[in-house]
């Protein structure tokens, strides 16, 4: 009697069983996802197209760090080892600090200027100005703290130096000299303690 072939047939699924395997189905998903994402931005990926043909985000961000980074590195840093300080040393600027010194500069612009007009100009944004004016503050908080302006100073100021002051009324004209030697002051002793303060922090660039 001849014997029996048995022929070994792979199953095959069928589409729909395919589609049902949850292994698929998330890929599915993460596919969808991932298109969905690009178009909606397409900024994370291209910085612009020139003739159909795309500047990638990449090589902006290569071209900018080879020009520029070394420069925002250094002041990332700086940034970051006065922020530093101050937690060290328990000092804070409030918003309220910071609404005041942005209106008092305001002010000093004059009403026919415009303060974001001019922080356009130089390409900067309102919050990356109120973070300079935080880091100014800062540094008059940490450096200030054992500053004195005397009623001498202030007389003397004003006689050597009344030409530059813009107040005209006595008793803002004696404030505004106050504060012009005391940012005198808190310059003088900025470099000598910023040089101490790199000196003793742990430092690594990597560009």
């Amino acid at each position: 009697m001849p014997k029996k072939i048995t022929l070994s047939v792979p199953i095959v699924p069928e589409p729909r069983a395919v589609w049902k395997s949850p292994k698929v189905i998330a890929l599915t998903v993460v596919a969808i996802g991932l298109v969905a994402l690009f178009f909606t931005n397409k900024g994370l990926l291209i910085a612009g197209m020139v003739n159909g043909k795309p500047i990638f985000r990449w090589e902006l961000n290569k071209v900018l760090t080879s020009r520029f980074g070394q420069q925002t590195l250094e002041q990332m840093i700086s940034e970051r080892l006065i922020g530093d300080a101050a937690t060290k040393e328990g000092v804070v600027v409030t918003p309220e600090e910071i609404t005041a010194k942005v209106t008092e500069i305001t002010t000093s612009l004059g009403p026919n200027a415009s303060l974001d007009e001019l922080l356009s100009r130089q390409g900067m944004s309102r919050t990356e100005f109120e973070s300079q004016v935080r880091l100014q503050l800062l540094i008059r908080n940490l450096l200030g703290r054992d500053i004195t302006v005397t009623e001498a100073d202030i007389n003397n100021y004003i006689a050597t130096s009344g030409a530059l002051l813009a107040s005209t009324e006595p008793e803002k004209l004696r404030e505004e000299a106050k504060q012009a030697i005391f940012d005198s002051k808190v310059g003088e002793k900025l470099q000598g303690w910023f040089e101490e303060l790199k000196q003793k922090a742990s430092i690594q660039r990597f560009l």
